[in-house]
């Protein structure tokens, strides 16, 4: 290296000091954006490098920076979804709760209403057999269920009590194959049997195919069996068609459109009237009507006059049918209501004779007729 200096000693020392003197001109001259040069230099020498440091730096330590960002964002969704679960749960919770005060303030305002004696009852659970309709009860013998009671809702009937125990009881619905109960239609008046078919339908048996039954009828109970009081609805007619011995009417229970979870035990019932078709309407308010049309002044006035005695004036066979007797009276002396005897219906009638017209021209007393000519003596 020290040969190479002294061979090289004075170049070296020329390059020097050149390029000491280029760095003091750099220091002194200024660009025409008032930056000296040496800066200029310095930037542009140091730039390439700190870029390549900043992309290394960028792709390891920034690199894992985000993974470790990554993990926490991970972590915090994680939590975010178990509050929006959780979250949810209790929207569910207090939409059941909403729905059950709802639910209970209908029935204890229809337990005001009603004048039947119930007690509150919530389904605990449901029979095991395949085509059961069988339900349990929170309420047994000890808050006076017994078997045979009536089980309602505010809607409509849903079954009987078939068997009470101390804390419990078994509730046969409406819908189970065994189940049946006496109804009557609110516009018809038609009495028929409520029969379960294990179904969300029930059939109305024992109704003759000659009697009218509309679809959307309501059926009632009528108190004929002597379990359910009379004017519980039992539900709309949703089938109505001729049958082979009976009419086929099908009615979709009232007190299942909502669901089953409380119900209402009838301790004493009260046989009701059932509703009239005035009080069914949609529409509470009056209906308004227009004012009657005025009569018209130049219309013909109705004949008050007695019908002519002529058969053929008559409008239908009854006022024939008086007249005839009228005339039969007449003919055989007898006047009706008095009490006396009856003519002869089976009389022929004799047809009237006409009264000889009046002449036109009335004579006048002063003259007297013309006598006949007597005859000359012979």
């Amino acid at each position: 290296m020290d040969g190479l200096l002294g061979r090289y000693r004075n170049l070296s020392v020329l390059v020097i000091v050149i390029m000491a003197q280029l760095v003091l001109l750099a220091v002194q001259v200024k660009n025409n954006q008032d930056v000296r040069l040496i800066r200029v230099w310095a930037v542009t020498a140091i730039t390439p490098l700190a870029r390549v440091l900043e992309g290394i730096r960028a792709n390891t330590f920034g690199l894992a920076g985000e993974y470790w960002d990554l993990l926490e964002v991970r972590s915090r969704n994680q939590s975010m979804k178990s509050d929006l679960d959780r979250l949810k749960l209790e929207n569910q919770y207090l939409k059941a709760e909403l729905a059950t005060a709802k639910r209970i303030e209908a029935m204890a305002g229809f337990v005001q209403r009603s004048p039947n004696k119930t007690i509150g009852a919530r389904i605990i659970g449901t029979g095991a057999g395949m085509n059961s309709k069988v339900v349990f009860i929170d309420r047994g013998s000890t808050a006076g269920v017994l078997k045979g009671m009536a089980v309602i809702t505010p809607d409509g009937i849903v079954g009987k009590v078939t068997a009470s125990y101390p804390t419990g009881s078994q509730v046969m619905l409406i819908t189970d194959p065994t189940f049946a109960c006496g109804v009557l239609s609110d516009k018809s008046r038609i009495h028929g049997t409520a029969r379960g078919q294990g179904n969300n339908q029930i059939l109305i048996d024992y109704i003759q195919n000659e009697q009218t039954v509309l679809v959307g009828e309501i059926f009632y109970t009528s108190g004929d069996d002597r379990i359910f009081p009379k004017g519980l609805p039992v539900g709309p007619v949703r089938v109505a068609r001729q049958g082979k011995l009976f009419k086929e009417i099908y009615v979709s229970p009232a007190a299942f459109d909502r669901g089953l979870e409380e119900v209402l035990v009838v301790l004493e019932g009260v046989h009701l009237p059932i509703p009239d078709l005035a009080s069914q309407s949609s529409s509470s308010a009056e209906a308004k009507l227009m004012p009657p049309p005025e009569a018209d002044a130049a219309a013909a006035p109705v004949d008050a006059s007695p019908r002519p005695a002529s058969g053929q004036g008559f409008a239908t066979d009854a006022d024939r049918l008086l007249q005839r007797y009228r005339s039969l009276g007449e003919q055989q002396g007898v006047s009706y209501g008095n009490g006396g005897r009856l003519p002869n219906f089976n009389a022929p009638a004799v047809p009237r004779t006409s009264a000889p017209k009046a002449s036109a021209v009335a004579p006048s007393p002063n003259i007297t007729p013309p006598s006949t000519p007597r005859a000359p003596n012979p």
